[in-house]
């Protein structure tokens, strides 16, 4: 480095985290991985920062402490408003000009950079300048307490050293932003004692490639063994703006160093609509131009791309000691990965562990206006007030829901009143998301239609509790909200275990103190994800109806094997509930639809027949052997050998349901090992469900066959006292708690525990009555699986059951 520069600027290999107050936590944390991750195969590119003597040099040569100090007094005593006094003070430095030991500093600097990167070869052309990203880095930004996301301004694609001191000279200004004078006023910063560090770094070109951000924890639960990874094409400000839906994955963190697996659970498709690619245009930096339908129907990142980017998440968190926001980029020319920025995860990683509070609608009818993903988890409710521009931000209170196309990072001022956020574009890990966390006000982005569909002033209730999904609903919704100390909880020897439907839910409730999921249902992962009918997937040449096959078709976009896209979608919803609990046991059931709910997925009524009673019809273990359903049943095992074997959740036990003989059973074992799921191989287990007579009055031989029970009583119930449990006119006779089916639950305990063999309940009358717990607990249940809402209930009573004395159980079970 030159002599003339210090002390002002100081190359990104000299610095690190002991140095925030010296270059601020942005640049630190660069400088940070320069100097110890790439020695671990991190690319970061390379840069200088300017110091914090540097931004005070600019101040002092000026003579503006004494201009600043009035305008922000003012400010803080009401004299002028926030707009007027941000406008005023950016005015200050806009009009100053650079000490000339300062300048001459970045300028030599920045030489010294484009020669390192002159196509790669020193010295050739005296005048060649590297296009750079100019970054502002607070002086208290990006502490673990305060992220300063956004507060200040980045300018892209610059170029040349005029255009490099405009830039700099603006990223100082912008130290005084609206929401950099608001931020700093809530979190309690003097604005005085605030510097601002720029950094120039190399910018990587991704026109024709991709960006996007990656956190090293679920940014909606705080579930720490996920990463989650966001990109789109072109330059990431698109990602983070909320201007496009980005593709999303999830990456299982345990096992990314195994290369034995390829841990990636889920990999959802984003519209991708538009990218911000360099401008060609004089005077202009960036543009915004559409992406093509080739661009938006394929992913960003390949699997392999995906998983390095994880792995580097995994060792800058490990490096970090804490979750971290990490912003990333693939180049043109290189198609190389780099690591952009990294700083610390500020929303879950301040919260407390051991305070459980969830949100639920009262039960009613609820008419959903639009829907997108969710952010945070919880529920608000107010009135619609639609913005197009930041001339509406007027009169938001407590009671508005703010509703518009993508937030801006001077709203924030406006935003931190509302009582929740909806917009038409926008991913996990845009502006309006991150906002909202830090905000702890409810979320709903990537609409698509918000704007055009509520209205002003309309009543609405915002819902982003109900799992990856996040509703709007018409009206004001009643809703309760529970909140548990888990440090309070007992720990009973029965295992209490989740009863969970969908993945999107899955990551909401790891906190719980459950010892696993007892019941996991296949037929939910295809109805919701998978939509259509696996036969017809297998034999789409019998799809004769036009609209139909156009919906595969859309669903399937990008898949050549129309099975793959089967086996993808179910392995990634198993692999979501199963990653939840691990190495906890997940029990995940094989399908147990009915001919009329097959018939009703996509090309299904191709496939299905028509039954009188399809409660007693074709059906659970039945279809796996059969004809008619054995190369779905094949595609099934596909997804479950993929996520044991390929992703490496081996905690998943299957589940075989509605099976009625023990020549069935055999049946149906060896199709699973003609699929290489054998009971006992690679530690599979294999256990059946325990709903129908025969299973009670032959469970000690079933139990030979198996490795776990789990008794489903809603079935069974119906089978042993001949009530359809759909029948509104029978429903005064179906009880779980009738004397017959007590009776068989206690024996079936008691005969599967003679063959050694566990057994544990999963139907829905510990859900709704937790006194039943008492008496399953009084028979030796093994485990216990409920609902989520009734888990900490269903400990309790669990708990006080085991330590309640022989005639205290029996007059609470009478």
């Amino acid at each position: 480095m030159n002599q003339i520069s210090k002390p002002y600027i100081i190359w990104f290999s000299e610095i690190g985290m002991d140095d925030v107050p010296i270059v601020g936590g942005k640049n630190a944390s660069l400088g940070e991985m320069t100097r110890h991750l790439t020695k671990e195969g991190i690319s970061v590119p390379d840069g200088f920062a300017t110091t914090a003597d540097a931004y005070w040099e600019f101040i002092h040569s000026n003579k503006l402490e004494p201009a600043i100090e009035n305008v922000i007094t003012a400010y803080q005593n009401g004299e002028v408003e926030l707009k007027e006094a941000g406008r005023t003070l950016r005015q200050m430095f806009l009009k100053s000009t650079f000490p000339t030991p300062l300048a001459e500093g970045i300028q030599e600097a920045y030489k010294i950079l484009s020669k390192k990167y002159q196509n790669g070869t020193p010295k050739l052309s005296e005048d060649f300048s590297v296009n750079v990203a100019v970054r502002s880095s607070a002086t208290a930004e990006d502490l673990p307490h305060a992220s300063f996301a956004g507060q200040q301004e980045t300018y892209l694609n610059v170029n040349g050293p005029d255009d490099l001191m405009n830039a700099c000279k603006n990223c100082f200004a912008s130290l005084f932003t609206d929401r950099a004078i608001t931020y700093r006023e809530k979190m309690g910063f003097d604005h005085m004692k605030v510097a601002l560090s720029i950094g120039v770094q190399k910018m990587v070109r991704p026109d024709e490639s991709c960006s996007g951000v990656m956190f090293t924890v679920d940014t909606e639960t705080g579930f720490p063994k996920a990463i989650v990874i966001t990109g789109s094409w072109g330059l990431g400000e698109t990602v983070v703006k909320g201007t496009v839906n980005p593709d999303q994955f999830y990456v299982f963190k345990p096992h990314l160093n195994n290369l034995d697996y390829k841990p990636i659970i889920e990999k959802s498709l984003g519209s991708k609509e538009v990218k911000m690619i360099y401008a060609s245009e004089k005077g202009k930096n960036t543009a915004v131009v559409p992406t093509d339908i080739t661009e938006r129907d394929k992913f960003v990142l390949s699997d392999d791309e995906i998983l390095t980017l994880a792995r580097w998440g995994l060792t800058i968190e490990n490096h970090y000691q804490k979750a971290m926001d990490i912003e990333w980029v693939k180049e043109d020319e290189t198609q190389k990965l780099y690591i952009l920025q990294a700083r610390p995860e500020t929303v879950h990683s301040t919260l407390e562990n051991g305070l459980f509070k969830s949100y639920k609608l009262k039960p009613g009818k609820h008419n959903i206006l639009v829907k997108g993903v969710s952010i945070g988890s919880s529920i608000s409710t107010g009135k619609a007030k639609v913005i197009r521009d930041a001339t509406d931000l007027k009169g938001i209170d407590e009671n508005t829901i703010l509703v518009t196309e993508m937030t801006e990072p001077d709203w924030v001022p406006a935003m931190k009143r509302a009582s929740g956020i909806v917009t038409d574009f926008g991913g996990r890990t845009c502006h309006a998301a991150i906002v909202s966390r830090e905000l702890s006000i409810p979320a709903v982005v990537g609409t698509g239609n918000a704007t055009k569909t509520l209205k002003d002033g309309q009543e609405i209730t915002l819902s982003s509790a109900e799992g990856d999904a996040g509703y709007v609903y018409e009206g004001q919704l009643e809703f309760d909200i529970y909140e548990t100390d888990l440090s309070d909880l007992p720990d009973p020897k029965t295992n209490v275990m989740l009863n969970l439907a969908t993945p999107e839910s899955a990551f909401k409730w790891w906190k719980l103190p459950v010892k696993g999921i007892g019941l996991a249902r296949m037929e939910f992962i295809i109805s919701n994800h998978i939509k259509i009918h696996p036969m017809a997937l297998v034999h789409p040449d019998r799809i004769d109806n036009e609209e139909e096959f156009r919906k595969i078709r859309k669903l399937t976009a990008g898949y050549s094997d129309l099975k793959q896209y089967f086996v993808d979608r179910l392995a990634s919803g198993i692999s979501k509930i199963a990653a939840s609990q691990y190495p906890k046991p997940v029990i995940v059931r094989t399908s147990d639809f009915k001919t009329n709910e097959y018939a009703g997925l996509i090309g299904g009524q191709h496939f299905e027949p028509h039954e009188e009673n399809p409660m007693l019809g074709w059906r659970g273990a039945s279809r796996y052997y059969s004809e008619g359903y054995r190369e779905g049943f094949e595609l099934e095992c596909r997804a479950l050998k993929k996520v044991r074997e390929e992703i490496g959740l081996d905690n998943v036990i299957v589940m075989i349901p509605f099976c009625r003989t023990l020549n069935e059973a055999e049946k149906v074992l060896n199709v699973m090992a003609d699929n290489e799921l054998k009971r006992g191989e690679k530690g599979l287990q294999i256990y059946m469900m325990c709903e129908i007579p025969s299973n009670y009055i032959l469970a000690n031989q079933f139990a030979k066959l198996f490795d776990g029970f789990s008794i489903g009583s809603n079935d069974l119930t119906q089978l042993i006292l001949g009530v359809d449990r759909d029948s509104s006119e029978m429903a005064h006779l179906f009880s779980e708690n009738d004397e017959a089916v007590k009776t068989a639950i206690r024996e079936v305990i008691e005969r599967v525990h003679e063959a050694d063999t566990p057994v544990g309940f999963c139907g829905q009358a510990p859900s709704d009555n937790p006194e039943y717990a008492a008496f399953l607990v009084k028979c030796g249940i093994d485990s216990i699986s409920v609902v989520p809402d009734s888990v900490i209930d269903v400990i309790q009573k669990v708990k006080d059951a085991e330590t309640s004395s022989k005639e205290d159980l029996e007059y609470q079970i009478t």
